[in-house]
C-alpha cells in the first residue's frame, strides 16, 4: 500500500474574534498526509474512538468499507489526539445499510452527528429532513467557492441552501495499456485526445486484431461514459429545473450512437460483462478503458502491468467528464447539543484540510489548496486526471435523482447490446424517467 508520512499540525490563526468562532478556530489544526486507500465495497460495520473524560462525543458514520476505512479511522484518531475537548467515534457500514438505518437512528437520537454522503444522495437526504443546512458552517469557517473546485462546491446546494462540504471528487479518466499501444505502433506517451485521433487509433488497433475500447453496456462505467459523452456533445441529462429529461435529444442520440458504433465497427467486443472492460485492459486484450480514478489502486497492484492514465479525450465538441464526490454532512436529530454542533463543524474543517491524503488512494482533493500541494503534484496518475477538474460534471441536486437516472442505464443496455436503436431506447427511457421525476416531486414536495 502506498504511504505518505504525517506532517506536523499547524494551528490555524483566529481571524474572526472570540466566542463560537474563536472556539472553532482554537480547535482547528492543519496537517497533510496519511496512509490512504480508495473507497471500495466489502466489509462490515466497525467503530473506533470513544468519549469520556468530559469530552464532547461525536458519532461519525460513513460507507468507507474498503481500505479507506482504516485510513479515515487513523485521521479520526489523530484528530482526537490533537483536540482535548472532542472525541469522534466512527462507524463504518455498507452504503446501502447506511441509507437504510439513518432515518430511524436520527429519530431515536442514536444516529451520527456528522457523516459522509455521496453527492447524488445528498438532495434526497436533505428533502427528507435528515440534514442540517451548512451555510452558517461555511460562513463561520470562512469557506467559499474559492477554496474548492467550483463545480463540486456549487453541487452541494439544494433548494438554495448548502447541505454538503466536499471532501473529494472522483472523476472518470482514460486508462491505457501502454504495451498494447506500443505493439500496435502507437505512441503511449502521446495518446489520442480528440475524436479523429481516437478513432484512428482504434482503427490501427483493430488492424492488429485488437478491439481497443471495450464498451460496457452496464450501469457503472458504461453509464458514466454515456453521461460524459452527452455533456461532451453539448447536451444535458435534465432541463434547468430538473422537471424533465433531455437525454433523448440530438446530443444524447449522438453520444449513445458513438458507443453503439464502437460495437458495430469492431472497436469493442459485443456483450461486455460488468467490469470485463477493466479486466481486459489488465490482460492486454484492449488498449483503452474509461473508468473511475479509483482504478488507479487496482492497476497499481498488478505486477508487470504497463499502464498509464489521462483525462478523458474530447469525442464531442466540449471537454466534460462524469464525476462523483464524497461530502460531509451534519444531521438533524434529537438530543444534539450545541457543543456537538460546534465540534462537528471543527471536525469537518479539519478533515477537509487533510484531503490531499485521499489522493494517494485514488481521489482528487476538492479543496484547491490540497490539489495544489506538492504531495498531490507528486502523484502522476491522480494529477493527470485532475487536469480536467474544471470540466467535471455532476448530477443535478434533485431528490430521488438516482431513480430517474436508472432509466438512462436501461436505454444504454438496450442500445449497446443492439436490441434497440439509440433514439428509440432513449425516448422510451425519457418517458419513464419523466414519470419518476413527477412522482418524486409529489413525494419530496420539490
Amino acid at each position: 500500500m502506498s504511504q505518505t508520512s504525517l506532517t506536523p499540525a499547524r494551528p490555524q490563526p483566529d481571524r474572526r474574534g472570540p466566542s463560537r468562532r474563536a472556539f472553532l478556530a482554537g480547535l482547528g489544526a492543519v496537517g497533510l498526509g496519511a496512509t490512504v486507500a480508495a473507497c471500495s465495497g466489502g466489509g462490515s460495520a466497525s467503530g473506533g474512538g470513544g468519549g469520556g473524560g468530559g469530552r464532547t462525543e461525536l458519532r461519525f458514520w460513513n460507507g468507507f468499507t474498503g481500505g479507506d476505512g482504516p485510513v479515515m479511522q487513523e485521521l479520526v484518531d489523530r484528530f482526537n489526539a490533537e483536540h482535548d475537548g472532542v472525541s469522534v467515534r466512527m462507524t463504518t457500514m455498507e452504503w446501502a445499510d447506511f441509507h437504510a438505518k439513518l432515518p430511524a437512528a436520527l429519530t431515536s437520537g442514536q444516529g451520527p452527528h456528522v457523516a459522509i454522503q455521496h453527492l447524488d444522495s445528498l438532495p434526497t437526504s436533505a428533502a427528507r429532513g435528515l440534514l442540517l443546512p451548512l451555510d452558517d458552517v461555511s460562513d463561520d469557517l470562512g469557506l467559499t467557492s474559492d477554496d474548492f473546485i467550483r463545480t463540486v462546491w456549487d453541487a452541494g446546494l439544494y433548494d438554495g441552501e448548502r447541505y454538503g462540504i466536499p471532501l473529494d471528487v472522483h472523476p472518470l479518466g482514460l486508462f491505457l495499456n501502454t504495451a498494447v499501444l506500443a505493439d500496435a505502433g502507437l505512441d503511449p506517451a502521446d495518446p489520442p485526445m480528440d475524436r479523429a485521433s481516437y478513432e484512428a487509433a482504434l482503427d490501427a488497433l483493430l488492424a492488429q486484431g485488437v478491439a481497443g475500447h471495450w464498451m460496457s453496456p452496464h450501469t457503472f462505467t458504461g453509464g458514466q461514459t454515456l453521461q460524459s459523452l452527452i455533456w461532451q456533445f453539448g447536451g444535458d441529462l435534465f432541463d434547468a429545473d430538473g422537471a424533465r429529461t433531455t437525454w433523448q435529444e440530438d446530443a444524447g442520440v449522438e453520444a449513445l450512437s458513438w458507443m453503439v458504433d464502437a460495437v458495430t465497427k469492431g472497436w469493442s467486443v459485443p456483450d461486455v460483462g460488468q467490469d470485463a472492460d477493466l479486466i481486459a485492459l489488465q490482460n492486454g486484450q484492449t488498449a483503452f478503458n474509461w473508468n473511475g480514478i479509483w482504478s488507479i489502486n487496482t492497476l497499481d497492484q498488478i505486477g508487470g502491468l504497463e499502464w498509464d492514465v489521462r483525462r478523458l479525450p474530447r469525442i464531442g465538441g466540449v471537454d466534460a467528464a462524469w464525476a462523483g464526490s464524497h461530502n460531509f454532512v451534519m444531521t438533524k436529530q434529537r438530543g444534539t447539543t450545541d457543543d456537538q454542533l460546534e465540534a462537528a463543524r471543527t471536525f469537518i474543517n479539519w478533515v477537509s484540510q487533510q484531503s490531499a491524503a485521499w489522493a494517494v488512494g485514488g481521489q482528487v482533493p476538492a479543496r484547491i489548496s490540497a490539489r495544489d500541494s506538492a504531495e498531490f503534484a507528486a502523484l502522476a496518475p491522480q494529477s493527470a486526471i485532475a487536469e480536467q477538474a474544471d470540466d467535471l460534471r455532476f448530477l443535478p441536486a434533485i431528490p430521488g435523482i438516482g431513480d430517474a437516472i436508472e432509466e438512462l442505464y436501461t436505454a444504454l443496455n438496450e442500445a449497446v447490446l443492439l436490441r434497440e436503436s439509440p433514439r428509440t431506447a432513449l425516448e422510451a427511457a425519457a418517458a419513464r424517467a419523466d414519470q419518476v421525476l413527477a412522482g418524486n416531486r409529489d413525494r419530496y414536495g420539490a
